[in-house]
């Protein structure tokens, strides 16, 4: 599973840092991002800044994407 957050619909609510803290994270621009091991995806972020979800984290990461009041969490399966 992968995921990528469109920070132009991101309306920086933050919950999906409150559900899967490792995967997301608001920046001083009052945005989400996604994470990778850490590192922050915000250049160029978008789709371009899209990561691979440890397996462990993957309901997090969907109940993230469904919980999001900007519907801006966007999760791609594999097959």
């Amino acid at each position: 599973m992968k995921v990528w957050i469109d920070q132009d619909l991101c309306t920086g609510d933050g919950l999906c840092e409150e559900i899967c803290p490792d995967v997301f994270t608001l920046l001083d621009d009052g945005l989400a991002y996604v994470k990778d091991d850490g590192k922050v995806m915000n250049d160029p972020g978008g789709a371009a800044g899209m990561v691979i979800v440890p397996a462990n984290l993957e309901d997090a990461v969907v109940e993230a994407s469904e919980e999001c009041p900007g519907e801006c969490i966007f999760v791609e399966r594999e097959g």
